[in-house]
């Protein structure tokens, strides 16, 4: 098996054919000027030494010289060895509220920004456990299941914001339900829940839903993300800036506060913790901190190749053309005359 560990590198390939298209412009045109001032006879009398096919010659080896050192940057591998590796780890769902009052900009840059950057930190410190990630207002979605390809997590979490879900509300009983559905149960990894919400105007049966997980040994952990004090909803033109805030039937401004004895409640059935968001902690972060210690469980197996770099096989010829087009003159030598002669240099 072959691939590229740096593929991105290969895009560099692109400017050598224009560098090639390039110096053959300048070598033309400088031929049309040169033919202007002089004749073939006077030119060779001017410069009797001179060899333009040394002089292409040399820019056609530091061209090549270049793709190949574009073609080891971007270190070429191949796989040597197919291992099976014991996939263990713990299974998180985070359960992600983007209903409009997550708008609110008392937890800087605002609710849902301070909640996905938090999310996107913790993708990126996973190592072998299973995350997934579902969000709601009224109604709850799944964004993606359970999965260790956190590449795909970050591109999903990316797509999120307060239009994915239509629906206005904070259905949180509803997204517990649908986490615990999500679950697969087929291992013995322990499962955790971790809401992220502010708590705001909840729907349905919560105490049913969180003893619900609790029977299938889910813990549930929360994190609310407001002040106690309130903040208005902005309302934002298409160019994305705040031109007025959110108001009520009788035109005043709808405040949003965090209920925290709802989402402290929750926690405390769950079997798990609460941490009140701040502009300067990461909670998510502590939380994972604290599951660090929960025993993992083997829940799979992957298939894992091994490959070795091989950039040295471009590296070094590479090199060595740098050293010949460095040592190479430009001054004709018997070996280039005919050729300078069939090309009509002479």
């Amino acid at each position: 098996m072959f691939r590229f560990a740096n593929p991105g590198y290969l895009y560099a390939l692109y400017a050598v054919p224009a560098l090639a298209a390039l110096f053959w412009y300048l070598i033309i045109r400088g031929n049309k000027l040169l033919g202007g001032f002089a004749q073939k006879k006077l030119q060779s009398i001017i410069m009797p030494n001179f060899s333009r096919p040394k002089t292409i010659l040399k820019y056609a080896i530091l061209l090549l010289a270049i793709a190949l050192l574009i073609i080891s940057a971007a270190d070429p591998q191949i796989g040597t060895s197919m291992q099976e590796v014991k996939q263990t780890g713990i299974d998180v769902y985070i359960c992600l509220d983007v209903s409009l009052s997550m708008k609110a900009d008392d937890i800087k840059p605002n609710r849902l920004e301070k909640a996905k950057y938090q999310i996107s930190t913790l993708i990126r410190k996973l190592k072998g456990d299973r995350i997934g990630l579902a969000i709601f207002a009224g109604e709850a979605y799944v964004q993606f299941p359970l999965t260790t390809d956190y590449s795909a997590a970050g591109l999903f979490l990316d797509a999120v914001d307060f239009n994915s879900v239509p629906q206005p509300g904070t259905a949180i009983a509803s997204v517990i339900d649908l986490a615990v559905k999500s679950f697969d149960y087929r291992t013995s990894t322990q499962k955790v829940i971790v809401l992220i919400t502010d708590g705001e105007d909840h729907e349905g049966d919560i105490d049913k839903s969180v003893a619900d997980a609790v029977s299938k040994n889910i813990k549930v952990y929360c994190i609310g993300l407001g002040s106690l004090q309130g903040s208005p909803i902005p309302v934002n033109n298409a160019q994305g800036q705040a031109v007025d805030f959110k108001k009520d039937n009788e035109g005043n401004p709808v405040i949003t506060k965090l209920d925290e004895p709802i989402l402290q409640h929750i926690a405390s059935e769950g079997n798990g913790k609460y941490f009140r968001g701040s502009n300067y902690e990461d909670n998510l972060d502590k939380i994972y901190s604290d599951l660090s210690s929960l025993q993992k469980a083997e829940f799979g197996i992957k298939k894992i190749t091994q490959f070795e770099d091989r950039f040295y096989y471009f590296l070094a010829p590479a090199i060595i053309l740098l050293l010949i087009e460095f040592f190479l003159s430009e001054r004709k030598s018997p070996l280039f005359t005919r050729l300078n002669k069939r090309l009509g240099f002479e």
